[in-house]
Order: structure tokens, then C-alpha cells, then sequence
């Protein structure tokens, strides 16, 4: 498929709270390396700049990132900064807290509640602004996010934080989290070869209220942070060579089809891939080919 004249609102739009976004987003974390996390060769810089300037140029207008998404000479906050501050009005940036990560590369514990404002106060330093559009709290395996939570909710009391997310959750933190503060967005791993009952809920209940789901590896499969998986069963490819597409395109575009309210965040260091992420969201996938894909899911 030509990836020429699609922006990233082919796909249609999408709010977080008030702000509106087209429902393809670029995730950060990839700008940093080839392989995240301190794990492989960091990315080249000029090029990660490119690929962020190209992608407000296709429309791109929600990037999702996080203190902690760093290689050993990379930050994908500060490449955010560089490359486009001032950042544009519509520009919709969404950051993470939660998680400890030492600056040799090592993760470290959850943080505690009263440790989150100055995670908060890093996103907002290396991001060059006043305050922070979205934050979600990554919860970190904690069985009660009520008190990180509520934390965060104080921040956005104190004007900080314009709204809320969480990530990597199960339904209960959902119904936990809205006790205490507006939830816009929920973050978890969602994939078409990854079939999870609980992510399935909090799909169902985000669309059911009107709450932003955005999967995260959505393309890489169980290749996880190591970047896009090669495993592409027969039914993805078979769709992927009727639309004249590639496989990963299919997998994004059948992840935009579980819902309106589902965006997607593809990262990527790679111009030519950004190019197809944003293009995935012209596909429209026929009832037949949905149904194919989401026989090969549940076996």
C-alpha cells in the first residue's frame, strides 16, 4: 500500500480528556537504540531527530515517552525537546511514572509514593515545559495503586498534570483508580498473537466509558522492547499480501479495528517504518479478514 498521502489521522481521532489526537501516536522508547535499555548500540541521533520531525510533518500529533526510556548516550525526552521545541500546540505528549531506573541502566524498585513528584519534575525538566499533558503511573507488579495513584492525582491538583493514565494494570486498578481521579487512558500490552482475558475486560470497559486503550508492543509481539517480531502467522500474511501490505501493518491495523477508542503507539528510529506505521491507519480491513485474524488469536 502507498504510504504517500496518509496522515495520522486516517484513522480517525480520538480525546484524551479534552485534548484530541489522531488515533496513530509514536512511541519513544525505539529512539533511543536499536535494542532499548542499554541493551545495544544507541541510536544515531541525527536520525532519531529526523524520524520525530518527519512524524509531526505525517500528522503525528501523540507521542508517548518516559524519563526512563534512555540507552547509554540517548534519552528519548531530551531527543523529544531538541527536535521539536517549541513544541507545536496540538502536540499531545504522554510520559510514564513508577518505575526506578539508576543511570547506569539498572531497574531498580517501584518508587514510592512520595517519590513520583520528582519523577514528574524529571519529565518536565528534560522535556522542556510546565506541565505534562498526560501522565500514566506504570504500576510495577504492586497489588493496590491507591496510594501512587492518589499521588499522582495531587500533582494534577497542583497543575503539573493536565490528566491521567495508567499502565500495565488488571480491571481492578481501573475501578480503583476512579475512586480517586479521572482516568483518560489505560496502558497495557495488547497484540494479536498475545490473547490476555484481562487486557480483553479493560478493552471492553475502556470503550464502554470512553476511555482511551493504548497498547504498547502491539507490532513486536513477544519480541517485547527487542523491536518488531518476524513471527507472523499465515492469516497475518495472507491479509498483508491481499492489501499489498506488510505484516506488521496488518497487525496495527487490526489493533485500531478492536475499537474507535484504541490507539496506537508503533515505536520506531527507522523514517521508512514510520512512514508504513502512520500509512496502517488508511487500512480498512474487511469483516472476513477480521474474522480470519481473530481465529488464528484464539487458536
Amino acid at each position: 500500500m502507498t504510504s504517500e498521502t496518509l496522515t495520522a489521522h486516517a484513522a480517525g481521532t480520538w480525546r484524551l480528556g479534552d485534548l484530541p489526537v489522531g488515533r496513530v501516536g509514536l512511541g519513544a522508547m525505539r529512539l533511543t537504540g536499536s535494542a532499548p535499555f542499554h541493551h545495544g548500540a544507541p541510536s544515531d541521533r541525527a536520525r532519531s531527530i529526523a524520524v520525530l520531525r518527519r512524524a509531526v510533518e505525517l500528522g503525528v500529533d501523540h507521542i508517548d515517552t518516559a524519563a526512563f526510556y534512555f540507552s547509554a548516550l540517548r534519552s528519548a525526552n531530551e531527543l523529544i525537546n531538541s527536535a521539536l521545541a517549541p513544541c507545536p500546540g496540538d502536540l499531545v505528549i504522554a510520559t510514564k511514572v513508577g518505575p526506578h531506573r539508576a543511570y547506569d541502566g539498572r531497574w531498580g524498585t517501584a518508587a514510592r509514593p512520595d517519590q513520583l513528584r520528582a519523577h514528574v519534575e524529571e519529565n518536565l525538566r528534560q522535556l522542556g515545559r510546565d506541565h505534562l499533558d498526560l501522565v500514566y503511573l506504570r504500576r510495577m507488579r504492586q497489588d493496590s495503586i491507591a496510594e501512587h495513584f492518589g499521588a499522582l492525582a495531587e500533582l494534577r491538583r497542583a497543575g503539573l498534570v493536565r490528566h491521567l493514565g495508567i499502565s500495565a494494570v488488571e480491571p481492578r486498578h481501573l475501578t480503583e483508580a476512579q475512586a480517586i481521579a479521572p482516568v483518560v487512558s489505560v496502558q497495557n500490552r495488547y497484540a494479536l498473537d498475545r490473547p490476555d482475558p484481562e487486557a480483553d475486560e479493560l478493552l471492553r470497559r475502556c470503550g464502554e466509558q470512553g476511555i482511551a486503550f493504548v497498547p504498547f508492543y502491539a507490532v513486536a509481539g513477544d519480541a517485547g522492547e527487542r523491536g518488531a517480531t518476524t513471527a507472523h502467522g499465515e492469516a497475518v500474511r495472507a491479509v498483508a499480501r491481499t492489501h499489498g501490505a506488510t505484516p506488521a501493518q496488518i497487525r496495527l491495523a487490526w489493533t485500531l479495528h478492536q475499537g474507535p477508542h484504541v490507539l496506537a503507539i508503533p515505536g520506531t528510529g527507522d523514517p521508512d517504518h514510520l512512514a508504513e506505521n502512520v500509512a496502517a491507519g488508511g487500512l480498512r480491513l474487511r469483516p472476513a479478514e477480521l474474522a480470519l485474524l481473530d481465529a488464528a488469536r484464539t487458536g
